[in-house]
């Protein structure tokens, strides 16, 4: 069986995270500004974004508006993980709790989500809309859109577990969409799926958006050959 090799942003986590355990960054200090920890590990400013909600949900790092991040332990808490290098059957299992979470989070938040809940939606729609033919620069506005989703439910705890998930998932939502370049049209339907979602939620119609969100789900875990039982 072949080793999955370690992504950009695993890497950073297991720097920055061994340099918070030695006390280089101590509890209670200040981490360095994003631009400053992009330049300190040579990578992008979305790769630190992806490593800074991942030490938040691991409960190392607090972030607040305005305030920058500041560590809050020098080790993660124990807690739900998901498995980093999950197989299929792995994958798929998580796929299914995801449909039933998202779907949910679709609905509460077509009936909850805000002016700015929906235009925040729709600037995430416009960054993947640029990026259909790019899987690499189209991940992280991905990710976001569903992240934007959670945030529309004004329910902090579904933020939190969404995000977490769909930030471990980084690589399966990379591999979703180099499969979606590689068939012709595919792109636009993934996309179209996307914005079903989010006019559901914009309409308020909680149960068409909780539809589009589960089909959504449905086709992301077919378009990787999940061994789906939903």
């Amino acid at each position: 069986m072949h080793t999955r090799p370690i992504t950009l942003t695993e890497r950073v986590i297991q720097l920055l995270r061994a340099e918070i355990a030695d006390g280089t960054f101590p509890v209670g200090s200040r981490l360095p500004t994003g631009k400053q920890l992009a330049e300190r590990y040579g990578v992008s400013a979305a790769v630190i974004r992806e490593v800074s909600e991942h030490l938040r949900s691991q409960g190392m790092i607090e972030s607040r508006q305005g305030l920058g991040s500041t560590v809050r332990s020098r080790v993660s808490d124990n807690g739900f993980r998901l498995a980093g290098s999950a197989d299929a059957g792995d994958l798929a299992a998580i796929f299914e709790l995801r449909i039933d979470l998202e779907s949910a989070a679709a609905a509460m938040a077509a009936r909850h989500r805000t002016e700015h809940d929906v235009a925040c939606m729709r600037g995430v729609l416009d960054a993947l809309a640029a990026q259909l033919d790019d899987p690499d620069h189209g991940v992280e506005p991905d990710i976001q859109f569903h992240v934007a989703i959670a945030t529309a439910t004004h329910n902090p705890y579904y933020v939190q577990l969404l995000q977490y998930m769909n930030l471990q998932l980084h690589h399966a939502v990379r591999t979703a969409r180099l499969n979606s370049r590689q068939q012709p049209g595919l792109p636009e339907q993934v996309h179209g799926e996307h914005v079903a979602i989010f006019d559901a939620i914009r309409a308020r119609d909680a149960d068409l958006a909780r539809r589009c969100a589960a089909a959504h789900l449905r086709n992301a875990a077919g378009r990787l050959g999940l061994p789906m039982r939903l």
